[in-house]
């Protein structure tokens, strides 16, 4: 799955602030929800339903939040590059800078899986995560991102 194929220039933020997993959560899912005209809270509740399972932060400062909401038309993502790393409640306990949410259908079935082993793939290069940190402006992440 092409990663430029889940985002669009307006899904990236490149300063990010949040002070929680919570509240970037809470405040991603509005973002996306703005995008798609669909209920945030809906979203969000989808989200940490999905984080009671286990942390979606998986590593190396990483996190791929991701739910199934019905509404959506296909897998959908939304960077951001969080300004100051939070606990993220990640596999190794080190706190998260880069988030990439990931919004499937509910239907998507082994689709969603493949976005997400794409998504996982990429941002489990050191050399990317990298580059994407050190990354000051939305335009250079999207295409950063959309080559990938």
């Amino acid at each position: 799955m092409d990663i430029g194929d889940l985002l669009s220039a307006d899904s990236i933020l490149a300063d990010f602030k949040a002070s929680s997993k919570k509240q970037a959560i809470q405040a991603l899912s509005r973002r996306i929800a703005t995008q798609l005209d669909l209920d945030d809270r809906e979203i969000f509740a989808k989200l940490l339903d999905r984080e009671r399972l286990g942390s979606t932060g998986v590593g190396k400062g990483v996190a791929i939040p991701h739910a199934r909401v019905e509404g959506l038309d296909r897998i959908i993502g939304l960077f951001a590059k969080l300004s100051n790393p939070i606990d993220f409640d990640s596999v190794d306990d080190r706190p998260v800078d880069l988030v990439f949410m990931l919004l499937a259908p509910e239907e998507a079935g082994a689709d969603h899986l493949k976005a997400l082993a794409s998504v996982s793939r990429l941002l489990r290069d050191d050399g990317t995560c990298k580059k994407l940190r050190l990354t000051p402006d939305s335009s250079a992440l999207y295409a950063m991102l959309a080559a990938a």
